[in-house]
């Protein structure tokens, strides 16, 4: 090995250890971590830089930016009072709510995206009950992982996949979602098991929220009404983006001016609403993951998945499944996607195979191994981030106790799925 590539596995590992532990803050460990790899010349400076993912960043921003102005409508509040009251003010009904709008919302839209929509609702309804909110987010983050694997824009993976093989939205539906819906299923079921002691109301906590008038939550109808043009064109702009020939981060930060055009406000106050130590922890791990990439610990890892299958279609499935799983469980699914494309496209050159299973192996895998830990995912420390501005803290390990165990259930039914339907 290289003196960088060691070093390179050194500063991640301790740096990934560090963040798991939460003795300090994963940002500021995050941060350090990526500094070090400029300071041990593992990496240039400009280098680093073009490893920072501008589209996820931009969108996030972008979205953090129109929901923090619809916020001030009181919007997120009616819309959680009235699910609420849907729900008849019991918890698991509530929970189940939120977790299936939450997974549809990310098949049509994206994880990052809803998660910014569901969290701010759900965290205004458990804050009325004054019941743990912290159940409920695991939940929908998950669900919204879940949610995402279903179609060509639900997750980054996917519109990868997708754009470098030519397959289109449909393809992703008809392939994936039918075991997406059996996941999810299986997901809740377990779920409301495990948090069955946690998902208990008083008579008078659901009275509280079924006396609640949810008409009174709102308190700027203009701002709304402004805040519904700006979300609608934003959404079809999603929908259409990849046709129109623009990135996911150019709609969010086309909706995002345009709402602080039309709004008024003040945008420096805006601005400091935004959750920029969870924007600098993605730069930060962008940096560390681009890091190992350019010394080649991604490609030795995604290779060896390959050759140890000496051309054997289905064992490929298998290790591209799972191994794509445990992968994108502890490192960002981005770049590790982005060095399986070639791979597998010269696999299926040298072998003269059909391999088109192994693409819905990769992107099952890439995209359900997100909910293995709390920054397997964007989607994962959105939400702890917002949670944290709320005063509550989702931590590694209660979300890695909960998220890894169900990660490898859902990567074993998709297995199973894929060995029937494709091998």
């Amino acid at each position: 090995m290289s003196d960088q590539l060691m070093i390179a596995i050194a500063i991640f590992s301790i740096t990934y250890m560090l963040i798991m532990t939460e003795k300090l803050h994963r940002t500021v460990v995050a941060l350090f971590g990526a500094v070090l790899m400029l300071v041990f010349s593992v990496e240039a400076q400009e280098q680093a830089a073009n490893h920072i993912d501008t589209n996820t960043i931009g969108l996030l921003i972008g979205m953090m930016i129109i929901v923090s102005i619809i916020r001030r409508t009181g919007i997120f509040e009616y819309l959680a009072i009235h699910a609420a009251k849907l729900a008849g003010g019991d918890p698991w009904k509530i929970m189940l709510l939120f977790s299936l709008i939450t997974a549809v919302s990310s098949a049509l839209l994206d994880n990052v995206t809803t998660i910014l929509l569901i969290v701010p609702v759900t965290m205004v309804i458990t804050s009325t009950m004054e019941i743990n909110p912290i159940p409920f987010v695991v939940v929908e983050t998950l669900m919204s992982n879940i949610g995402g694997t279903a179609t060509l824009i639900g997750d980054p993976p996917n519109i990868m996949i997708g754009s470098a093989v030519g397959l289109g939205f449909m393809d992703f539906v008809w392939n994936l979602a039918p075991i997406v819906l059996v996941i999810i299923v299986v997901n809740l079921l377990i779920l409301k098991f495990l948090y069955r002691k946690t998902l208990q109301a008083s008579d008078e906590q659901k009275k509280r929220v079924m006396d609640l008038d949810e008409s009174l939550a709102i308190h700027d109808i203009v701002l709304l009404k402004k805040g519904g043009l700006v979300m609608g064109l934003t959404l079809l702009g999603f929908i259409l983006h990849s046709s129109l020939g623009y990135e996911s981060a150019t709609v969010a930060l086309f909706g995002a001016s345009l709402y602080l055009l039309i709004s008024k406000l003040d945008p420096e106050e805006i601005l400091l609403e935004i959750e920029w130590t969870t924007i600098f922890f993605f730069a930060s791990l962008f940096i560390l993951v681009g890091a190992l990439e350019d010394v080649g610990v991604i490609e030795m890892l995604a290779g060896g998945m390959v050759q140890m299958t000496a051309g054997d279609v289905g064992l490929s499935t298998t290790v591209i499944l799972f191994g794509s799983s445990i992968a994108s469980a502890f490192l960002d699914n981005i770049p590790f996607v982005a060095t399986m494309i070639p791979l597998l496209q010269d696999f299926g050159l040298q072998t003269g195979q059909n391999i088109s299973v192994l693409w819905w192996a990769l992107a099952l895998g890439a995209c359900l191994g997100g909910n293995g830990t709390l920054v397997g995912a964007s989607a994962n420390v959105i939400a702890a981030g917002i949670v944290e501005k709320q005063g509550h803290k989702l931590s590694f390990k209660e979300f890695f106790m909960v998220g890894f165990p169900l990660m490898l259930v859902s990567v074993t039914i998709a297995y199973g799925y894929v060995a029937i339907r494709y091998l």
